[in-house]
């Protein structure tokens, strides 16, 4: 297990606490406060990871994760600049968290559906799959293996977006909960407001859903362009 600053964290060790932090996620919570959901260049988003960090920086996050899709590059890059910037800190707690994270694409009752994944340990052999940069196939491609995985590798496993699929969240819900899904991406932006905010309609009734399956509740801007504050 690899020891890291705590304001650094990926280990399985610290689940606990990012569950903690699950637990506190409300509408308002992002994109001031948290944002778990983010993409940079290492995928399809169009921030570097250390302008992605210096915007985190500026709107005082204190907890955040790239979630590139089966790429953990921009992870370890912003990973470093954020170390660096923990010695020029005159108040090295001031700067936020990052953990780790990735989005990957898997089968959820033959439907495509992407699954975030929150603080595993890059370097487990049960993520290697998913870190090529590209969707995986056969059994690897199955939900139940992304989020076998996940644990695996000390994570938790999220599904993003719900209403965004083919089939309903009343369908995909309770069908990743059973396969031991920890979470639900129940505050996002559907559509593409700007200031960003969480989609009232769907909101509801997802949050609803995932807590009747005692599922945790997580957000993010699903960010894809030059701001962290926003999709696109």
């Amino acid at each position: 297990m690899v020891t890291q600053t705590p304001l650094l964290i990926s280990e399985s060790s610290a689940t606990s606490r990012l569950r903690k932090i699950f637990a506190s996620v409300d509408a308002v919570s992002c994109p001031h406060r948290l944002n778990f959901h983010l993409h940079t260049v290492y995928s399809d988003g169009k921030m570097q990871p250390v302008d992605l960090i210096q915007q985190a920086i500026a709107l005082r996050l204190s907890d955040l994760a790239i979630t590139d899709h089966h790429a953990i590059a921009g992870y370890y890059i912003a990973k470093q600049y954020l170390e660096q910037s923990m010695g020029q800190s005159p108040d090295p707690h001031s700067l936020p968290t990052l953990w780790s994270g990735i989005e990957v694409n898997a089968s959820l009752i033959f439907t495509e559906v992407h699954i975030l994944g929150y603080g595993f340990d890059p370097q487990h052999e049960a993520m290697h799959p998913y870190l090529q940069g590209k969707t995986t196939a056969g059994l690897d491609y199955q939900a139940i293996s992304v989020i076998k995985a996940m644990h695996l590798a000390g994570g938790l496993a999220v599904l993003a977006h719900p209403a965004r699929y083919r089939r309903s969240p009343e369908d995909l819900i309770p069908a990743a909960a059973a396969l031991g899904i920890d979470g639900i991406e129940t505050y996002y932006g559907y559509d593409n407001s700007d200031p960003w905010k969480p989609s009232p309609r769907q909101t509801e009734e997802i949050r609803h859903l995932a807590e009747s399956h005692g599922l945790m509740h997580t957000c993010g801007t699903d960010s894809h362009g030059f701001k962290i504050s926003k999709r696109l």
